[in-house]
């Protein structure tokens, strides 16, 4: 009975240890599929990085179907969680290397070929990584903090009264845009010494777009605009002088909330591993999971 043929699906590069091997046993990847290390643990030294790997069916995983795949949402979200549900339990013990979602391999022995030319390349990241995680700092102006309410008194009294409804409406217009404008700059100055604090702390950042819509939703079911949206790799005896820097920076700024995310497994600080040409598919629509981060 012939076996039906795979591609090497890869997860993240790392340095083998006892510890890795137990974790990468007992956990499960995409589409339910058991965990490898590549190359095996012992055949290419003791420090040696690795692919951490499983072998998804070739019919489902081709680049034309992964085409449709990623127009599926809800194929997509959960190919997404359990993509980054390994590499956040693979870097709650060991520095990891995340890559991006659908980084594929026609075999074995290709993504070997892929890993071993790349492999000092990813030596010196691990190296770099290591004692150290991602942090997420973003920064939002809270809804209603844009000054849109009525004119104060001392507005009041200071504006002559208009001559017409339509000059009064003009002007509240007027207020209400200049008000939202400096509220928006006290924002913008906030975010940077919230930035500057928590860059204190840090070894790297990377300031990340700002997001917008549903992805702005606070914990507690606070919206807001995002204006800051920064990724920190902190060591880790740094964490609670850095928590608490950003947390001070951003204390009695009315209308400005700030959240403090992590750890996260390194995904702004990795170094994407490119396809070598003609030995692997890393699909042009792969996207990079957000623990999360950011």
């Amino acid at each position: 009975m012939n076996q039906e043929p795979t591609l090497t699906y890869v997860y993240a590069v790392a340095a083998p240890t006892p510890e890795l091997d137990r974790i990468v046993a007992s956990l499960r990847g995409v589409a339910d599929a058991a965990l490898s290390l590549l190359p095996p643990p012992g055949d290419a030294g003791p420090a040696a990085p690795a692919f951490v790997t499983s072998q998804v069916p070739h019919a489902d995983w081709r680049e034309e179907v992964l085409r449709a795949h990623f127009e599926d949402l809800d194929w997509l979200e959960s190919t997404a969680r359990a993509h980054h549900h390994v590499i956040q339990a693979l870097s709650d013990r060991a520095t990891v290397l995340p890559l991006r979602m659908a980084t594929l391999y026609q075999d074995q022995e290709r993504a070997l070929a892929a890993l071993r030319e790349q492999r000092p390349a990813f030596a010196d990241r691990l190296a770099l990584l290591a004692h150290q995680a991602e942090y997420g700092v973003k920064v939002y102006v809270r809804p209603g903090a844009d000054g849109a309410g009525e004119p104060d008194s001392a507005t009041a009294t200071a504006t002559p009264a208009p001559s017409s409804p339509g000059k009064a409406y003009l002007q509240a217009r007027k207020r209400q845009h200049h008000a939202r404008e400096d509220r928006y700059e006290q924002a913008a100055a906030a975010a940077e010494r919230i930035a500057a604090a928590a860059a204190a702390h840090a070894t790297h950042a990377v300031r990340h777009p700002t997001q917008s819509g549903p992805l702005t939703r606070g914990g507690a079911g606070e919206d807001g605009e995002n204006v800051l949206n920064d990724a920190y790799l902190v060591p880790d005896d740094q964490v609670e002088a850095f928590r608490r820097a950003v947390q001070q920076a951003g204390e009695d700024l009315p209308g400005v909330r700030v959240d403090v995310t992590g750890p996260w497994a390194p995904y702004s600080f990795a170094m994407p591993a490119p396809p070598t040409p003609g030995t692997g598919t890393n699909t042009s629509n792969a996207i990079h999971t957000p623990g999360g981060p950011t």
